[in-house]
């Protein structure tokens, strides 16, 4: 997913962070539209850059316990 599609999601969800998860659809972490938007508006950005790409810092750890939908 791009950081645009991100933050587009974010927008029509109206949320602030959007969970991840891997390949195997196993919990990563989450990503907030705040950290998204520093990305965006930084000079390295392009509107192909991908979340897995601009995400080094370690993810917040997923909470134990099922949710009840995902996106």
């Amino acid at each position: 997913m791009t950081v645009e599609v991100a933050l587009s999601v974010m927008a029509g969800a109206r949320v602030g962070h959007l969970l991840l998860c891997d390949g195997d659809d196993q919990g990563t972490g989450s990503v907030t539209r705040a950290q998204l938007a520093v990305v965006r508006d930084s000079s390295a950005y392009t509107d192909r850059m991908r979340l897995r790409d601009v995400l080094s810092a370690p993810a917040v750890p997923f909470p134990s316990s099922p949710l009840p939908y995902s996106l």
